[in-house]
């Protein structure tokens, strides 16, 4: 599996620029050239120099440390969030499909009603009820985002449950749970795996959006949507505050769709089959 994807240059392009941000976002504290919260008021809205090479900001705070920090909270928030909706949609998503009958249809009714509310309005609508926090973000990111993977789901469950390994664990005497989490889940992972690296991208968009907005992570705390609220009242004299945390979220972003798209090339052996 490593050797096709690392075949393909647009994969390896998306590997990269995850470990990357990964990396960055685990070792902040010791590539951070500076303190984020550190205000030097003789260095306001400095543009990048050796010194410091992403700008400052109104406050005088090096921009370089502050995105370095907001990685590690937009890899926090996407790999948090995404693994709530993947285990939420997981479970429901293979007790749909192996059960079927009243259970399939109560669970995917409940599931056509929530994709009724378009999500990111269904996020800020729960976000500005509850306090902004990262923890609050995380939450309700995951518990607004699991119903792709719960129709994924069960689309392989409705296909494995049928299949002679299966029916054998059944026919040893196995639980109906029993047989859900050794043999019906583990072998619909191939698609929840793409949804989930697809997702931490999507996460990452949401999470900047409500820092944006300013009901999402909070001050002192530099998240890259806050980086740039804090840049849209001095964007013609201080283009450098928007303009690398925007790289910042374009870059990671499409890291995760590159990865997500080689994955389901290289797990889906009909798109296999058709390339040879």
């Amino acid at each position: 599996m490593l050797s096709v994807l690392l075949r393909n240059r647009l994969v390896l392009l998306g590997l990269v620029i995850v470990f990357v941000v990964v990396f960055v976002a685990i070792f902040a504290p010791l590539i951070a050239p500076y303190d984020y919260a550190a205000i030097n008021p003789k260095e306001v809205l400095m543009p990048p120099s050796l010194k410091h090479p992403f700008g400052t900001d109104h406050l005088g705070r090096d921009v370089l440390s502050r995105v370095i920090w907001g990685a590690r909270v937009s890899v926090e928030v996407g790999v948090v969030s995404v693994g709530i909706s993947v285990l939420v949609g997981t479970l429901l998503g293979a007790v749909a499909g192996y059960f079927g009958g009243w259970i399939d249809e109560i669970i995917m009714r409940f599931v056509d009603i929530m994709l009724c509310f378009p999500t990111f309005f269904l996020i800020l609508a729960v976000i500005s009820v509850l306090e902004p926090s990262i923890v609050n973000i995380m939450v309700v990111i995951g518990l607004t985002s699991w119903m792709g993977v719960a129709r994924l789901v069960r689309a392989e469950v409705l296909s494995l449950r049928e299949r002679e390994f299966v029916l054998s664990a059944k026919i040893s005497g196995l639980s109906h749970w029993k047989v859900i989490a050794k043999h019906i889940i583990p072998n619909s992972m191939g698609p929840v795996l793409v949804a989930a690296t697809l997702g931490v991208g999507s996460a990452v968009l949401v999470e900047s959006a409500l820092s944006f907005l300013g009901i999402g992570v909070q001050p002192p705390t530099p998240s890259w949507g806050s980086i740039l609220a804090s840049g849209k009242d001095t964007i013609q004299i201080a283009w450098w505050l928007s303009f690398f945390p925007g790289c910042a979220i374009l870059i990671t972003v499409l890291g995760c769709n590159l990865l997500g798209e080689g994955l389901r090339d290289v797990l889906d052996p009909r798109l296999r089959g058709s390339e040879k």
